[in-house]
């Protein structure tokens, strides 16, 4: 064989396993997501839960992940939550003690989270009552529900911290998908733990149409999306959609994923969450 010939095949052969190691780093760096779910309490938080469960697998393969989902909240046990990198809360929270004390292990050892609208709700007497402090007061720090916005109407969203890697890739200023907005007992601005990313931007007032005049908001400070630093978590007020309540027809009037803007947030809050560097930095930060 002459020497060029050989050459080539060397080049050839280190040029193929460069590629196979190149692949297989990839596949290993895919992280495993499960979305919990209830779906039976309104509507509209229904017609999001399902529209979560469309988008999501439409991303796995474009930005390397797997996503699962059940409605089971007794999974919510540490042998099951072993086998995934971020847990999502798609609408409420678990109840039972047990799995409670799974999810807030799971948390403090380096589990991912991210929780949408409903997953932060807590109103005394309801039939979600605050009743789980760690969950409502330190690790969300929102404590309970205080009013909302009503109809769901967009807002102008405010990006608070540009720098992060959820917020990265977002405009100063942008219009949200219709939501109906919360607001909450705790002033998020006066807890030292808690990074608010997005708020609701001056310029979205008069929020909300009625017909109750406290539905409408007219002025204040409402944070809509922030994380905990001591843990690997985000919370998002968005997924509500609009309902045609009114009429009794239950149409879907409006769907929460059909805001790419919006969707680079979820996408780029995912994938902070389950990236091996954030993984990395709360571990040592918890040592």
């Amino acid at each position: 064989m002459k020497p060029f010939t050989r050459f080539l095949q060397s080049i050839l052969l280190y040029l193929l396993t460069g590629l196979s190691l190149l692949q297989a780093q990839t596949v290993a760096s895919k992280f495993k997501v499960i979305a919990f779910y209830t779906a039976k309490n309104d509507q509209a938080h229904i017609s999001f839960v399902h529209e979560a469960n469309k988008w999501f697998p439409q991303m796995v393969d474009k930005y390397n992940f797997t996503y699962d989902t059940t409605s089971n909240w007794n999974n919510l046990n540490e042998q099951f939550l072993s086998g995934y990198q971020v847990v999502l809360f798609l609408d409420t929270r678990p109840e039972l003690p047990t799995q409670r004390e799974a999810f807030q292990k799971y948390m403090e050892n380096g589990g991912a989270w991210m929780g949408f609208h409903f997953a932060g709700f807590a109103l005394t007497p309801s039939t979600y009552p605050q009743n789980w402090d760690w969950y409502h007061n330190t690790f969300l720090g929102s404590g309970s529900y205080g009013s909302n916005t009503w109809r769901p109407t967009s807002a102008v969203l405010r990006v608070e911290k540009p720098k992060h890697p959820a917020a990265k890739n977002l405009p100063v200023t942008f219009k949200s998908s219709p939501n109906e907005w919360y607001r909450w007992s705790n002033d998020l601005r006066k807890n030292p733990d808690i990074d608010i990313l997005l708020s609701i931007d001056s310029t979205s007032f008069p929020l909300g149409t009625g017909p109750k005049p406290h539905e409408i908001w007219h002025s204040g400070y409402y944070p809509v999306v922030w994380t905990n630093k001591k843990y690997k978590m985000l919370y998002l007020n968005m997924g509500h959609n609009d309902i045609d309540y009114e009429h009794g027809t239950n149409k879907e009037l409006s769907f929460t994923f059909a805001n790419e803007t919006q969707n680079k947030l979820i996408i780029d809050g995912l994938l902070w969450l389950g990236s091996s560097g954030n993984k990395s930095a709360i571990r040592n930060k918890k040592k």
